[in-house]
């Protein structure tokens, strides 16, 4: 089995969210779901000294992510009835809708918060990676989207030769699930943790 995963170059997103809405367009998604979200960080201050001059060290930058198929998949461990599954093909994590009840374990297991109930459909529902269009060799939809090439997908191989597993804010620490997306950081990007900084799109991706 193939594992397949998420590439994200830092110095070539500018936020315009292409992705975000080619996926709510492909898989047809009703306000207030998203599979894959595109988070806003910045910090920093501007501060003036006693002589009158202003000096800033303020940031910001932007991370696309969705799932993350991640190697410790929490939300396949928590799951009572095996809907949350790996592809045995892909390595993606899906979902079996028919065995699905709901029940939400996924969705408050993941770090990521990649996994969201649907209670109209009655059951759990996520990134797939597009997992019909890989089986048919073509690329994710977000990923022929991005207009600047900002996004990529592969197998975990070829990733790793590109950039390193994916541990910046404000995203949670690697360790916790072994992410399958790997990343050129900008160079704003700071490290798990920073506590000088915050969200600045929180109704986008919250």
């Amino acid at each position: 089995m193939s594992i397949y995963g998420f590439y994200f170059d830092g110095t070539r997103c500018t936020a315009c969210k292409t992705c975000v809405y080619a996926c709510k367009d492909k898989n047809d998604l009703n306000l207030g779901f998203a599979y894959r979200r595109v988070f806003e960080y910045t910090g920093g201050d501007t501060t003036r000294d006693g002589a009158g001059a202003i000096s800033s060290d303020c940031f910001t930058y932007s991370v696309s992510v969705s799932c993350n198929h991640c190697d410790n998949a929490v939300c396949i461990e928590v799951c009572p009835t095996a809907a949350m599954h790996r592809d045995p093909q892909t390595g993606l994590i899906c979902v079996d809708s028919s065995v699905c009840i709901g029940c939400g374990y996924c969705a408050l297991s993941c770090p990521y918060r990649a996994p969201k109930v649907d209670r109209a459909k009655g059951h759990s529902v996520k990134c797939d990676g597009c997992n019909d269009l890989i089986k048919d060799d073509k690329a994710p939809v977000c990923i022929l989207a991005c207009p600047t090439r900002a996004l990529g997908f592969g197998k975990i191989s070829e990733l790793q030769a590109k950039g390193e597993q994916v541990n910046i804010a404000p995203l949670p620490e690697k360790d916790y699930t072994l992410p399958n997306m790997y990343i050129k950081p900008s160079k704003d990007a700071r490290p798990v943790g920073t506590d000088n900084a915050f969200i600045a799109n929180p109704l986008e991706v919250l």
